[in-house]
């Protein structure tokens, strides 16, 4: 029996959050920033998400390419892309698979969050606990991702989506159908390492290579 509409997807989808950025290893908010480059660790994490890949589904797949517009995800895709022997300026791309927007924030260190700022951060959750000025909340995001998710479920086999921490947490729970958390309006799924690719068929989630990075909420997106 179908429990949410996504669920009767025909076909896998892995859903990777990029490698580490210059912005992640400097501790900086990314947001939807449209280009932090992937450190030297995070060209290694692309690397181990596509050597994960490509002796899971062999070379050549049939797998529809997907990516945030941010360069990030693009530099992530193309290095995987690369193990697969697959052409990832095929690769679709869609704003609506970016990271929390920031607002004023964009780019501003962590550090900086101090005085009534400073409980910004749920550590415990990985989340912000309200937006940023300006920035974007989680019902947001469930919408957008929800969207793309509705506009593309007719994509035929499995796909591989790039994107990022936090609006990788959102689409995966509006795909496994999880309940929403009320303190953050979305339903959340849980908090994944930087270069993770999750994997969800009919609904259910299993995690396809868990990767080497940091946990969200020492960079978020």
């Amino acid at each position: 029996m179908t429990t949410h509409p996504h669920a009767a997807r025909k076909g896998r989808d892995f859903i990777a959050r990029h490698g580490e950025t210059v912005y992640n290893i400097a501790q900086r908010m990314q947001g939807d920033h449209p280009h932090t480059p992937l450190t030297r660790k995070g060209f290694a994490q692309a690397d181990a998400m596509g050597a994960a890949l490509r002796e899971l589904l062999g070379a050549k797949p049939k797998l529809t390419l997907w990516a945030s517009s941010a360069g990030r995800a693009l530099q992530t895709l193309a290095i995987i892309a690369e193990h697969l022997e697959l052409d990832w300026h095929a690769a679709r791309r869609d704003d609506r698979l970016v990271e929390i927007g920031m607002g004023e924030w964009s780019g501003r260190y962590y550090h900086e969050l101090v005085g009534a700022d400073a409980d910004f951060l749920d550590v415990e959750a990985r989340l912000y606990r309200r937006p940023a000025p300006g920035g974007e909340w989680y019902d947001a995001i469930a919408a957008r991702v929800g969207a793309w998710a509705s506009d593309t479920d007719a994509d035929p086999g499995d796909r591989l989506v790039i994107m990022h921490g936090m609006s990788s947490r959102v689409l995966r729970g509006v795909l496994t159908g999880v309940d929403v958390l009320p303190q953050f309006d979305a339903p959340v799924a849980p908090d994944l390492p930087q270069g993770s690719i999750a994997l969800i068929e009919g609904g259910r989630e299993t995690i396809a290579h868990l990767g080497s990075g940091g946990p969200s909420m020492a960079a978020p997106a």
